[in-house]
């Protein structure tokens, strides 16, 4: 009798164990409790047990897999995964939610929102999860985002929360101030929390019909709304009339898709925001477009806006401000200065005093090119910082061209005289125009590594140009399935359906004979992966989409004879784009490799005090071009780095699947090492029972590598 007592007391304490509600860390930056390491963004950990003499001796202390990647490659893992206590939260290439033991990754619980049916929206991708604490009445809950739906979770063990608002989770649809059905809305990365609220960003399409940006606080509790802040401001708003009179009411964009960083002692939020829809056209939106590419300050209990300043106006180049600030605090003549940075896709640092949202270092409006396209006024001036100096080259011209091998330069240099290249903020043209350092950086979504002890920042960097080409629609087109293709697909899938150069947007020819048609239609309606839903399309467009898509049309009847209905519609939607554009296409030499001198990856270390690049270093190696002696080139980089007390700077993010350790001094690299997958995710760093980790997801699936499931933990042996 006794031994069964025992049994079941000692069962009881580890169903406890295994149950009981992670708890917060007195030292944020010893553990990695909040996306990107704390509320700053810092990436920053104060853990030295890793350090620069023994960074060599790390070894892979556990490994989880999902076991759900895709096998064609075309899912992804970009989570920086959280960890409160001993207990890590991380995200699968599906979106499925899940519990680790962070000492040996062991599976504590895992959560599937599309199992029940109520996410009507294929699965994304998603960067992290938020942690609520609770209060005494509330439990800890993990809080993310699954299509167009806000979830809450219990922390201990995985199960929604009845109480939040409908059986467990929120539509993010709803409370936008217009009907938005059909239209896109996700987030693909996680909210801040301040006190009981949740601010919560979205993703949005950025094509031709998209929701508008608004940012909005949730209560943990109860997933209430409790503030809005209409980045695209109404009638009586700030900036309203920066916008046409009507803009409220149909435009879309200028969405806080990046996640925040949050001032905690202030009570101040700031969010830095993305370009207004259509990227590529704005005729229809004249004006300088607050609140997109905005960095925001704005009371966190409240949302009312306390300062901002515009870093792109009418924007034209898909300028998204790509990551969270960091807030910092550097010397400036003898004193000491709280402030906030952001790094830029073109490749430079804005600098403003956090409570004030004046500019660190002078910023200048300097005049740029009109534009040549039917309606568009491009906005004559751009605000560019006088320092610290750009951290990745401004300009492409022919001197720049690849140097890799003749044969390459004389290949590139045929392409490269088809198009404009002059340099940033050129107006896209139907000729074709150069974007450089490219649609994906500059900096990216990974975002930068701010360490307090030495003023430095770490931030990566890609040098790939790409060439946009804009295409005229023909409105006497609008309603057949080519018309519909070109205005909603070709700019994802190719205007010859060809697929995108890294194939994420994948190529549709040949499709008849991997999908069914009911298949089809259902991903034009739901979205799936980086494709968003177009929802709002009626069951006979998406029709003639797929049967277009499938070569089932019939030369002898002709879709364009649509009802008047069909075509009162697709006019109106027409006069606000008469302009598609041939897809997002990287600029190759007819090796793969980018057409423009190396580096083409970099990882560089800034001085914010001095406004000043210490070093700059490649990040990435193509061993083909290493073998043929050609020096270290680096590569095009997804993900972030975070930097420690102990002298690193871990990061993956690089092409070759790698995963290293520089020394945040010098820039050397100390260690690497091979994943399965690429690492396109920004790693974090953690202490448990006295034992330091680094674990990093390898996801792959980005620039045409493989698709991974895996997340791995290095320590030193013990």
């Amino acid at each position: 009798m006794n031994r069964i007592v025992t049994i079941c007391v000692a069962l009881m304490f580890c169903l406890l164990a295994c149950t009981t509600t992670p708890t917060h860390d007195a030292d944020p930056t010893r553990t990695w409790s909040v996306y990107l390491g704390d509320h700053g963004s810092s990436q920053y950990s104060s853990l030295t047990q890793i350090n620069r003499s023994n960074v060599d001796s790390l070894a892979v202390a556990w490994s989880y897999t999902t076991g759900d990647a895709d096998s064609a490659g075309r899912t992804q893992i970009q989570t920086n995964p959280i960890v409160v206590g001993d207990v890590l939260f991380g995200v699968s290439p599906r979106i499925k939610i899940f519990a680790l033991d962070a000492a040996t990754g062991q599976e504590r619980w895992t959560f599937d929102p599309f199992a029940s049916g109520a996410v009507a929206e294929g699965p994304s991708i998603l960067r992290g999860v938020s942690y609520w604490p609770g209060d005494r009445d509330h439990i800890a809950r993990v809080l993310f985002t699954a299509g167009a739906r806000l979830f809450a979770l219990d922390a201990a063990t995985g199960v929604p929360i009845p109480s939040f608002g409908d059986d467990g989770s929120v539509n993010l649809r709803e409370g936008l101030g217009r009907d938005v059905t059909g239209l896109s809305v996700r987030a693909r990365t996680p909210g801040t929390i301040y006190r009981n609220l949740l601010i919560q960003g979205t993703s949005l399409s950025e094509g031709p019909r998209s929701a508008p940006g608004h940012v909005r606080a949730f209560d943990a509790r109860t997933g209430a709304m409790e503030w809005i802040f209409h980045t695209i401001p109404h009638p009586g708003e700030y900036g309203y009339d920066t916008w046409p009179e009507d803009a409220y009411l149909r435009s879309g964009g200028a969405n806080a898709w990046t996640g925040f960083s949050l001032d905690q002692k202030r009570g101040i939020v700031f969010l830095p925001t993305g370009s207004a829809a259509f990227d590529f056209w704005g005729g229809d939106r004249k004006g300088e477009n607050l609140f997109a590419n905005t960095l925001l300050a704005l009371d966190a209990a409240t949302g009312e806006r306390i300062w901002h300043f515009q870093i792109v106006h009418h924007d034209l180049w898909d300028r998204d401000l790509p990551s969270p600030p960091n807030l910092v605090t550097i010397e400036r003549d003898g004193m000491t200065i709280d402030a906030v940075a952001i790094a830029t896709k073109s490749g430079h640092i804005f600098m403003f005093d956090r409570e004030m949202g004046t500019p660190l270092w002078p910023v200048e409006e300097r005049p740029f090119p009109a534009s040549d396209l039917l309606g568009e006024e491009a906005w004559p001036t751009q605000p560019l910082p006088t320092a610290p100096p750009p951290f990745a080259r401004q300009h492409f011209g022919e001197e720049d061209i690849t140097d890799i091998a003749p044969e390459n330069a004389a290949y590139v240099k045929e392409i490269f005289k088809t198009a404009r290249s002059a340099g940033q903020f050129v107006p896209p043209s139907t000729q074709g125009t150069m974007i450089f350092p490219g649609f994906d950086g500059g900096a990216e979504w990974g975002g930068s590594a701010w360490d307090p002890t030495t003023g430095l920042l770490y931030v990566n960097s890609n040098e790939m140009p790409w060439i946009l080409t804009m295409v005229e629609l023909n409105p006497d087109d609008a309603a057949s399935g080519s018309g519909l293709y070109a205005r909603y697909c070709a700019g994802c899938h190719g205007s010859g359906m060809e697929g995108n150069t890294d194939q994420s947007s994948p190529a549709l020819l040949g499709l008849r004979d991997r999908a069914t048609r009911e298949e089809v239609a259902q991903q034009i309606l739901r979205g799936k992966g980086f494709m968003p839903s177009f929802g709002f399309l009626t069951e006979d467009e998406v029709a003639r989409i797929t049967r277009l898509l499938f070569g089932e049309v019939n030369p002898d009847v002709s879709e364009a004879s649509a009802t008047d209905e069909d075509m009162e519609r697709l006019s109106t939607a027409f006069a606000g784009s008469p302009y598609g554009h041939t897809g997002y296409n990287r600029f190759f030499d007819q090796e793969g490799y980018p057409a423009v001198k190396p580096p083409w990856g970099t990882l560089n270390a800034i001085d914010l005090s001095a406004g000043q690049i210490v070093w700059t270093v490649p990040l990435g190696e193509f061993d083909a071009l290493t073998a043929r002696g050609i020096p270290i080139t680096g590569t095009e980089n997804y993900g972030g780095p975070v930097v420690t007390a102990g002298g690193l700077v871990f990061i993956g993010a690089s092409k070759d699947e790698r995963f290293r350790a520089f020394d945040k001094d010098s820039g050397a690299v100390l260690f690497e090492m091979q994943l399965p997958a690429g690492g396109y995710a920004t790693p974090a760093t953690y202490e448990v029972d006295g034992r330091q980790y680094v674990v990093i997801a390898a996801g792959g699936g980005k620039m045409g590598t493989k698709s991974g499931d895996t997340y791995v933990a290095f320590a030193l042996l013990e």
